[in-house]
This record gives structure tokens, C-alpha cells and sequence, in this order.
């Protein structure tokens, strides 16, 4: 991996096709998670050793030892910096807050994990597979804004003066304080939001729409309009606890989300299997080929897998 392009990302500075090459790379090997986790400690440290320079200045070879994993342990477990548990569900960040201007951290979760962060405020978020996450290292101002590219649960910290907004690529979502489920990714044209507490306000600065929401109800993109409805399942919401929930869906939606859960193109060859519904739950970890098995029971269909070309074909 280009060093330069791991340190961009880790500052938040990547593009989008150089965070995706960082996520390729993290997908390929567990020892590169750990490499990063390495650079991103000592980059979590740097900063803090920036910070505390009028501090520290009698020490200065403490400054200029050489850090090695066991020292940056050591240093860590003296400030409230970054902690990142990786290859599990959670993801925590406790931010430091600092009388210096915010600054915007961009995470990427690969496919097959999950992540969690509890931002400054005190509110909590969900990220699902393969979504980019925007966030500034504390909120300042009148309003706290994040960025989401994919799906994510937010537990809003209630603040009257300070509404909390997510901008994705065609709509916001404006809270004060609630729970609510977002889907937007980028390379899809679908858009979802649902509301589990409280209350939101979906709308566009373009378009110039403004959508409010109730407790247990929805809105989401269908033919190019927004629509709304009653939340039928909250089932669907155990994403964030690495459950795949199904509630009579076609087995070709099922199929597409399986595509973007395991990162893998599934190819269908055997049309008649695609017009199936099914209702059912998975377990993220058991695999694409568990679930593929339990499909099996009640639908009438092989597959071969094709590791080198990361592909199912479904006959």
C-alpha cells in the first residue's frame, strides 16, 4: 500500500477512489489491518504530541524516542485519543475536544463488518457495510453536520439549539434528538429513511422538499418520487447487530443485498428463481454460501462459486 494515499486516508484528506483502494487493501489480508491500525496510532499520537509542545517542552527526548507498538500502547492509555477494535462489530471513537478549528475524519467500513462510534456529542451511530461516514472531530457552531454514503442507525443526542443533520447525495435528514434508520448509497438510486423515536425532517436544497416524519413511519425513493409508509418490520434494523433480516422479499432482492453484504457478484442464470419470496434471518458472519444453502430448502437451484473471479452463478 502507497503510504501516501494510508496517510490521506487516515487524516481524511483520501478521494473516493483512493478510500476504496484503502478498503481493497484491508479486505485482502488481516495483517494489513493491523498495519494500519499501527499507522493510525502513531498518527493519533503525533497530533496529541503537536498539541501538548508548551507542556512538554523540558522533554524533549521523550518527543524524539522511537515509538514502537509497545510505547504507543503505553502513551495511549495516558490521553483520550482514538480506540479502534477492527474484524468485530464496534468501532468507538472518543474525541478530544480542543479549542482548535474542527476538523472533518472520514471512515470506511469494507464488506462483511460493521462499525460503531459514539461522536462528541454524545450520539451514537451504526455503520453498515461498504458506507463512507463524514464526521468532524467536534461540533462547533449552530448546527452538528455529518456526511453518510451508505447505511447508517443514528441515536441523536437531544439538543434544541444545535440541530444534528446527515447530508447524503440527494437528500438530509434535519433531528434534534431521536433514533432513525438512513440508506443512501452513492452507487444506488434507492433512498430510505425510517424513524423508530422521535421525529425528523427529510428535504433538499435543490428540489426544495421538505418531508416531515412520525414514530414508526418511513420515506423512500420509488420512480424518481418520494413516498411514505409504516415501518412494517423493525427486524430489519438488526443490521447493526450482524443480523441479515429478510420479511417476504424476492429472492432477487435478497440476492442484491448479498451482492453488497459479502462484496461478491452473484450472477443468475435460472430467471423463474428470481419472481421466489422469502422471509428469514442470517447471521453476517455465517457467509454468502450459508445463506445461499438455506435458499436451497424451498427454492430449486445450483450454484458454483468461482473464487478468482469473485463470482456466483446461480443455475
Amino acid at each position: 500500500m502507497d503510504q501516501n494515499i494510508l496517510h490521506k486516508y487516515i487524516t481524511g484528506d483520501a478521494t473516493l477512489s483512493e478510500k476504496e483502494e484503502v478498503a481493497r487493501w484491508l479486505d485482502a489480508d488481516k495483517k494489513n489491518m493491523k498495519e494500519f491500525l499501527a499507522q493510525r496510532k502513531l498518527y493519533d499520537i503525533s497530533i496529541w504530541q503537536e498539541e501538548q509542545k508548551p507542556i512538554i517542552k523540558k522533554n524533549i527526548s521523550a518527543i524524539n524516542k522511537r515509538w514502537t507498538l509497545r510505547s504507543i500502547t503505553i502513551e495511549l492509555s495516558k490521553i483520550a485519543a482514538i480506540f479502534i477494535i477492527a474484524f468485530t462489530t464496534i468501532y468507538t471513537f472518543l474525541l478530544k475536544d480542543t479549542t482548535d478549528p474542527a476538523k472533518m475524519q472520514t471512515m470506511f467500513v469494507p464488506a462483511g463488518q460493521r462499525a460503531e462510534l459514539t461522536l462528541t456529542d454524545g450520539t451514537k451511530v451504526w455503520l453498515n457495510v461498504k458506507t463512507t461516514f463524514t464526521f468532524p472531530n467536534k461540533f462547533t457552531a449552530n448546527s452538528r453536520n455529518v456526511i453518510l454514503d451508505g447505511e447508517g442507525y443514528f441515536d441523536v443526542t437531544k439538543n434544541t439549539d444545535k440541530p444534528f443533520i446527515v447530508e447524503t447525495k440527494e437528500y438530509n435528514i434535519k433531528v434534534l434528538g431521536t433514533e432513525f434508520n438512513v440508506t443512501a448509497y452513492s452507487g444506488s438510486s434507492s433512498f430510505e429513511t425510517s424513524l423508530l423515536k422521535g421525529a425528523v425532517e427529510v428535504f433538499s436544497p435543490v428540489k426544495g422538499i421538505k418531508v416531515s416524519l412520525e414514530p414508526h413511519m418511513r420515506i423512500y425513493k420509488e420512480n424518481g418520487m418520494l413516498k411514505k409508509d409504516t415501518i412494517q418490520h423493525d427486524n430489519y434494523f438488526l443490521w447493526k447487530e450482524g443480523l441479515i433480516c429478510f420479511y417476504d422479499e424476492p429472492v432477487g432482492k435478497i440476492l442484491e443485498k448479498l451482492q453488497l453484504y459479502y462484496d461478491i457478484k452473484i450472477d443468475v442464470q435460472n430467471k423463474s428463481l428470481l419472481k421466489n419470496r422469502y422471509s428469514g434471518k442470517f447471521r453476517t458472519k455465517d457467509g454468502v454460501e450459508h445463506v445461499l444453502k438455506v435458499l436451497q430448502l424451498n427454492n430449486k437451484f445450483s450454484y458454483e462459486k468461482d473464487n478468482d473471479r469473485n463470482l456466483i452463478t446461480i443455475k
